[in-house]
C-alpha cells in the first residue's frame, strides 16, 4: 500500500512539472510573436501600443528625410489607402529606396509615429514579403486584412 502510495506522487509530481514545462513554453511562445499590420490597420488603431509589432508597405515618394546627424531617418510607408510615418536610426538596408516595399520591426510612439528598431527591404525586383504583397493587395480592394503572426527568431 505504502508503495502504490510513493507512484501516485511520484506520477503526480511528474505530472505537475510536464504542466509547468508546456505553460512556460506556451507563455514564451506568445511573448516573441510579432504581428504584422498594415498602415491601413495602424490608422484604424488595430495595433497594440507599447508592444513590438511589423509594418509593412512601400516607401512613399519624396517622404524621406534624414537629420543631420546621419543616422536618423524618418519615412512614409503606405498600402496605397493610408499612410504611416517611420522613424528609424541606424544604417538602412541597400536596397532602400522609393517605392520599395520594405517591412520595420518596432513599436508606436504615443503620436502615432511608428519607431522601427530594424528595417528590412526587399532583395530582388520580384519578390515583395507576403505579408506586404497581402497588405497592398487587400488595400485595393478596400477589404480588410487579419493581423499576420510570426514568431521572432
Amino acid at each position: 500500500m505504502r508503495r502504490r502510495r510513493q507512484r501516485m506522487v511520484l506520477v503526480a509530481l511528474i505530472l505537475a512539472g510536464v504542466t509547468g514545462a508546456t505553460a512556460l513554453a506556451i507563455a514564451a511562445i506568445g511573448q516573441n510573436m510579432l504581428y504584422f499590420f498594415s498602415p491601413t490597420q495602424i490608422k484604424a488603431g488595430e495595433a497594440p501600443q507599447a508592444h513590438n509589432f511589423r509594418v509593412g508597405g512601400l516607401v512613399v515618394a519624396n517622404s524621406i528625410q534624414r537629420d543631420p546627424d546621419g543616422l536618423t531617418v524618418r519615412f512614409d510607408v503606405t498600402d496605397n489607402l493610408n499612410t504611416v510615418t517611420v522613424a528609424y536610426r541606424g544604417i538602412l538596408p541597400d536596397l532602400f529606396r522609393e517605392g520599395q516595399g520594405i517591412v520595420a520591426r518596432g513599436q508606436l510612439s504615443h503620436e502615432g509615429q511608428f519607431v522601427a528598431e530594424e528595417v528590412l527591404a526587399k532583395h530582388d525586383e520580384n519578390y515583395m514579403p507576403p505579408e506586404v504583397h497581402e497588405a497592398l493587395q487587400t488595400a485595393e480592394s478596400g477589404g480588410r486584412m487579419n493581423a499576420v503572426a510570426e514568431d521572432n527568431p
